[in-house]
Order: structure tokens, then C-alpha cells, then sequence
């Protein structure tokens, strides 16, 4: 048998080793680092996270000449809304956002938003909406400009697409809509329900203008290296500019090689895009062919591949060139007053630029189209509203402090006249 005192005594030096190893391991530096909670990083919130850009500072000419153009916005799609529905479609995102759903498979635009691909042209109607015509989507979507919110025109539900190009509004706001491959341009109520079609005559329709004064609908046929004029109401051929050509080698006044698109000025004039002919065609309201200004090169003030064209109120011509990645702006008589734009994704810049279209509140919506879809949107400021900024600035001696650092140390002059749009611009060689 074990004596009891000798099993206390094991007992006691058990109990007093443990309570040693505890207390040395509770004072061990190692020990203290092991139980040192790590710091937990503060949560930061996705709009922390967003890169912030002063928009208001992005204005060209630059400082410190009078701003003549502001960028103020620009479009992508859709708003994205988290939705609690059922996940029952199955469909990848290219067939949601192509458009192609059959009757049976009509899916909540809501559920799942759709973002543009390849925006090209675009109007705006009575209410202030934007109306983007997307050839890959193959859709038209439609913007509420201050809400953002949107609607759609899709291939396949409420019309049949094949290739949407271009898009004009009347002043009743019924929506002309160009469709190269069906060779129609399709008429749509307010209320986007078909109203009607054009295809008389036409090949390969592609930019629209509408002469809400005069009732006239232009259709720039690109194959065919003609304009086509209808009446808008009855939407009966009246005549065409131009003529066609073969292999599109057509080079004389009034003549084609490849047109685009056209705009209207206020007095019924129509400004044509003559893309292989790198110039710009102008033409009275009756279609008499008035003047022409362009050259090829791939120098600022020229053409390389010219597409939307649209008129500001104040006459000036604003030409879209892909190639340049630039909005180009000209007089009547073709001289280059400013640009907007060079190769980029920043904002202000473009990528791959197709259409324009200004408004009549001096608003400028540019599409681009690679590597993905979206409207850059501008705000013109017209030549009285420049003269009054001016006024202004010299009444407040703003002008004549910043003209004195500007020349300190160079000989005086006579402070450049920035009312005008002519800020100082390459020329092309």
C-alpha cells in the first residue's frame, strides 16, 4: 500500500507545478503577443471608394480663357437594383443585354438592367429625353435626363431590329428610327407603339434629320451615296441630293462617296457628313448645294473618318471624327474654332466616338462605343451668354488681373477677345 502522507505530498508539488507553468505563461512576452488582438481596418464604404472628379473644372477653352463648353454628365445604362424575385431565368448576360427575348420570355427590365454596348445615334424630345439608339444591344434606350431613369425600345418585344443606326424626334414626338439591314426607317407614336414605315427607295439607311417647320424627314442612304427627302407626315418620297455613284467615287459638288449622317441648322439648312470625301456638304433648305469645307489628315482642323454632325443654336457645325477621337466645331465657311476630346476613357475624352446631337437647351450628347457603350454629356454656351460672362468678369476686374500675369515680363497688347469660340488650336498641316 501507498502511504497516505506520501500521496499528498505528490499531490502538493502536482498542484503547486501547474499553477507555475500558468503564471509564467500568462507573464510570458510570447504569450502576451499570441493573445494581442490584431486591429480590425475601419469598413470603407463604396462610395468612399469612388474616385472623385471635379467636374466643373473640366471646361474647354482652359482657363484663362471664357469657358464655351462644361461637361455635365454622361449615360451608361441602366440603373443596377438589388431585387428579391425568384432567379428562374437562366439566360447569360449577353442575351439579356442583346435583346433577344421572345414574347414568352418577357424578363423585368427592373430584374435585369441593361447597359449599352455600341451606342450610336441619339435625339431628344419634347419632355427632355434622351433616345439612344444601341446597335448591339439592339435596343433603344431612353433616358429621363434629370432622373436617370429609363426605358426601353427592345428588339424582339416592343419592335423588330436588325440594325438600328440613327434617330430623329418631330415635334409631336414621334420617333424615326433607321434600320441598315431591313432597309426601312420605322416610325414609332409617343407612346412607342409602331405608327408607320419608310422604305421607299432606301438600301442602307442610316442618319436622320427632321424639318419639324417644313414637315420634311431626311434619310442619309449610305450605299447608295444618296439623301433621301419624305414628307413627314405622309412619309411619300418628294426628292433627293445627290446622286449615285459607282464604287463610291463620286467627288463633285453636291455629290457623295459614302455618307453618313446630316443635321439641321433653324433655317431649314442641311449639313451632310461625306465620310470617303472627308467634308462636310452644305445645302439650302430646297436642296440646292451651297458650299463644302474638309480635308483628309490626322492633324486637328481635318477628317479622317467623320460621323455625327450636329448645328448649335448659334450656328456653329460640330462634327464627330472617330479616327481623331475628337468633336471638331467649325463655321459656316469651314474654319476650325475649337475641339472637345482626343484618345482616352477619362471624362471629356473619347473612345471609338460616333454620334451627336445637341438640344434645345445647348446640351451635347456624344456616343462612344468601345470598349464599351456609354453618352458623354455637355453643356454649350452660346455666344450671348459668353458675352455676358465677360461683361462680368471685366466689371469685376477679374479680366485685367489675370491678363497683367499673363503679359508681365512680355510686351502689352490687346487682351484676346475670348467671347468668341476660337480658342488658339493647331493647325493642320
Amino acid at each position: 500500500m501507498i502511504p497516505v502522507y506520501r500521496t499528498s505530498q505528490h499531490v502538493c508539488r502536482t498542484v503547486t507545478a501547474l499553477i507555475a507553468i500558468l503564471v509564467l505563461s500568462v507573464l510570458s512576452p510570447v504569450s502576451l503577443h499570441a493573445k494581442k488582438k490584431k486591429p480590425v481596418p475601419a469598413k470603407t464604404t463604396k462610395e468612399e471608394l469612388k474616385v472623385q472628379v471635379d467636374t466643373t473644372k473640366l471646361v474647354w477653352p482652359e482657363p484663362p480663357n471664357l469657358p464655351r463648353i462644361r461637361y455635365t454628365n454622361y449615360f451608361a445604362g441602366m440603373k443596377f437594383e438589388n431585387t428579391t424575385e425568384d432567379k428562374k431565368p437562366k439566360q447569360s448576360w449577353m442575351d439579356r443585354l442583346a435583346g433577344g427575348q421572345t414574347q414568352d420570355e418577357k424578363i423585368s427590365s427592373k430584374k435585369f438592367p441593361y447597359q449599352m454596348l455600341g451606342p450610336y445615334g441619339m435625339a431628344v424630345d419634347s419632355k427632355n429625353r434622351l433616345y439612344v439608339a444601341d446597335q448591339k444591344v439592339g435596343a433603344v434606350f431612353v433616358f429621363n435626363t434629370e432622373t436617370r431613369d429609363t426605358e426601353l425600345i427592345r428588339n424582339g418585344l416592343e419592335a423588330h431590329f436588325a440594325m438600328i443606326n440613327a434617330i430623329a424626334v418631330d415635334d409631336d414626338d414621334r420617333v424615326f428610327i433607321s434600320d441598315g439591314k431591313l432597309a426601312k426607317v420605322l416610325v414609332f407614336d409617343p407612346n412607342h407603339k409602331i405608327a408607320g414605315q419608310i422604305n421607299e427607295g432606301l438600301v442602307d439607311p442610316l442618319g436622320l434629320a427632321i424639318d419639324s417647320e417644313r414637315r420634311l424627314l431626311y434619310v442619309v442612304d449610305t450605299k447608295q451615296d444618296v439623301v433621301f427627302v419624305y414628307d413627314a407626315d405622309s412619309l411619300k418620297q418628294l426628292r433627293k441630293i445627290g446622286k449615285p455613284g459607282k464604287n463610291h467615287t463620286l467627288t463633285g459638288p453636291g455629290e457623295f462617296s459614302l455618307p453618313t449622317n446630316i443635321a439641321l441648322d433653324k433655317d431649314g439648312n442641311v449639313y451632310v457628313t461625306d465620310s470617303l470625301n472627308f467634308r462636310v456638304e452644305i445645302f439650302d433648305a430646297e436642296g440646292n448645294f451651297v458650299s463644302q469645307f474638309g480635308q483628309h489628315c490626322d492633324a486637328i482642323g481635318c477628317f479622317e473618318r467623320p460621323k455625327g454632325i450636329a448645328v448649335d443654336s448659334d450656328g456653329h457645325i460640330w462634327v464627330v471624327d472617330s479616327n481623331l477621337a475628337l468633336v471638331e466645331i467649325f463655321n459656316r465657311d469651314g474654319e476650325l474654332l475649337a475641339y472637345v476630346g482626343g484618345p482616352g476613357r477619362s471624362l471629356g475624352r473619347f473612345n471609338d466616338p460616333m454620334g451627336i446631337a445637341i438640344d434645345k437647351n445647348n446640351r451635347v450628347f456624344v456616343s462612344e462605343q468601345y470598349p464599351w457603350g456609354r453618352v458623354q454629356q455637355f453643356r454649350y454656351i452660346t455666344d450671348a451668354e459668353s458675352a455676358t460672362m465677360k461683361a462680368d468678369r471685366e466689371k469685376a476686374g477679374v479680366g485685367k488681373q489675370q491678363d497683367a500675369q499673363k503679359n508681365k515680363g512680355q510686351d502689352q497688347g490687346n487682351p484676346k477677345d475670348t467671347s468668341r469660340l476660337s480658342p488658339p488650336v493647331p493647325q493642320a498641316q
